[in-house]
């Protein structure tokens, strides 16, 4: 019992003193200088993003894109535009007799090439 009533007393003792935590490196973070911010020219682009294209191995499947974080497919519309192609790295928009082609972002320097 006696043990009991120090460890107590040691535990409530300890809960009144400030907690101190050290701040920790987010590991998934990229090392210093690899973010996308430190290598911007200043130019601001307005358009639509292309971030991803998925295209099926097999003649006659899906074509999909992620552009600006929403998911479109072939043939689907994106803010008005309509999804005419689909290709490895780049997507076509058509609004009215307008084109806009997407490409994607360039990898960053030091990207190993499985990241490409």
């Amino acid at each position: 019992m006696k043990n009991l009533s120090v460890t107590l007393l040691a535990c409530l003792a300890l809960a009144h003193l400030p907690a101190s935590a050290q701040a920790l490196p987010d590991p998934t973070r990229p090392p210093a200088g690899m973010e996308r911010g430190a290598f911007d020219t200043g130019a601001v682009d307005d358009g639509p993003r292309l971030q991803s294209v998925l295209i099926a191995r097999h003649a006659g499947g899906r074509h999909v894109a992620v552009i600006d974080g929403e998911t479109v497919r072939l043939g689907e519309t994106f803010k008005g535009a309509r999804v005419a192609r689909v290709g490895a790295d780049e997507v076509v928009l058509v609004r009215g007799g307008e084109r806009q082609v997407l490409r994607l972002d360039a990898p960053l320097p030091g990207m190993t090439r499985a990241a490409k």
